[in-house]
């Protein structure tokens, strides 16, 4: 610990750059406890990071992370949104060759199928305080934020559960939870099934992706064993299970249920016993599902709003980097020292005005979004210059000591 502060307070270490700041601000002690936070957080973070030995080792463990979410019972429509948003991740990850990925949330919400304001909620509640998920680093600019894949521990918190509990043990209903304590789904058509409008939250729904999931990979099952291996309670299961019938999606055999040939797709096929039912007509594919739903084109506009979003984005970014000048450096040996410019927030005595505002050169008057701070000089904030008074501060009284020391 004390050879890491020493080394990050060292003015020739580029990394101890915001270690010093705070030290030039607000004193040694400040700065080594900042250190000692960043260290035990490294620890923390080191100590419960696997080592991967080789790219082989990582599809391992990305292939031994996918059973295990498979095998998670994902209880409840948080739960069912929070497999979704999972299962982007672990895409990204497989691409990314380990567990260690970068997604924004824009990209995250458009390969889900969900927007990002649901995309927050399951972050906070669901995936990082259960494990799943751990942000290494927020993204800016272009490039996404930082991820690592977890192992997941189990929910402990009554959110997570059903809301086939009785309230009171005295009622003799339901003493165990209904959809047991292990699931069987392929995780695999659920992300390749996500995205598309059928499934969005006025389609069909997450529960439709995970009873699809548990019959592909199992078939054959009764709705009682449906409940079990795909996490879905029985009201939802039932009624999962009767829209899929109308759309010829599946089929009732006795007392199982098995997917229909191509439901994959989203093309249904009549059986005898529902040629007669009411309503029931075999889907032709997911695009007519959606449009039966209503749902046509939610994909479409998400990405558009993602997309007018990052344009926005883009152009704050541009009018931000407009207001900062190039720095002036210096190279005395081999090392680059940043050569102080002219104090951007100095007023002239002539310019100061007796309540405190700024008289503008040119016409005399005062400027009401220019302020002057006590010392007569520094304008705590303008609109040429995002940072605060104290960032200011700090960065001039660096630079001014780094080009005192040189010369």
């Amino acid at each position: 610990m004390d050879e890491l502060a020493q080394l990050l307070l060292h003015p020739e270490h580029e990394g101890g750059r915001h270690a010093r700041h705070i030290a030039v601000r607000s004193g040694q002690s400040r700065a080594l406890d900042y250190i000692r936070r960043v260290w035990a957080s490294a620890s923390d973070a080191v100590s419960g990071t696997r080592v991967l030995e080789s790219r082989h080792h990582a599809h391992e463990v990305l292939a031994a992370l996918r059973d295990r979410i498979e095998t998670t019972p994902w209880r409840g429509e948080r739960g069912r949104t929070a497999l979704r948003v999972l299962r982007a991740h672990l895409d990204f990850a497989e691409i990314a060759g380990g567990p260690l990925h970068q997604a924004s949330e824009r990209q995250t919400a458009e390969e889900a199928g969900i927007s990002r304001t649901t995309l927050r909620v399951v972050y906070e509640t669901v995936l990082k305080p259960r494990g799943w998920l751990r942000r290494l680093r927020v993204g800016h600019g272009r490039e996404g934020s930082t991820w690592y894949l977890g192992d997941g521990i189990p929910a402990l918190r009554s959110r997570f559960r059903t809301t086939q509990y009785p309230p009171d043990p005295a009622l003799e209903d339901w003493p165990t939870p209904e959809t047991g304590m292990s699931a069987d789904i392929d995780s695999s058509v659920i992300g390749r099934l996500m995205d598309h409008d059928a499934f969005a939250h006025h389609g069909l729904g997450s529960a439709a992706l995970l009873i699809i999931g548990a019959l592909h990979a199992r078939p054959a099952q009764t709705a009682s064993e449906l409940v079990g291996s795909s996490s879905v309670s029985r009201a939802t299961a039932y009624r999962t299970l009767r829209r899929l019938a109308d759309l010829g999606l599946v089929h009732h055999i006795g007392e199982t249920w098995t997917l229909a040939p191509g439901a994959l797709e989203g093309f249904g096929s009549s059986t005898p016993a529902s040629v007669d039912a009411e309503g029931a007509e075999p889907a032709q594919g997911w695009d007519s599902v959606a449009q039966r739903h209503g749902t046509t084109g939610v994909a479409a506009r998400r990405k558009a709003l993602h997309a007018t979003e990052r344009a926005a984005y883009r152009k704050v970014l541009e009018r931000l980097s407009e207001h900062r000048s190039k720095a002036v450096v210096i190279v005395r040996e081999g090392r680059q020292i940043l050569v102080p410019a002219p104090r951007p927030d100095e007023v002239t005595s002539t310019l100061q005005a007796r309540d405190g505002c700024v008289l503008d050169p040119v016409t005399g008057r005062p400027t009401p979004d220019w302020r002057i701070a006590t010392d007569g000089r520094l304008i705590l904030i303008t609109p040429a210059d995002q940072r605060s008074y104290e960032e200011l501060a700090a960065a001039h009284a660096e630079a001014l000591s780094e080009w005192e020391s040189a010369a």
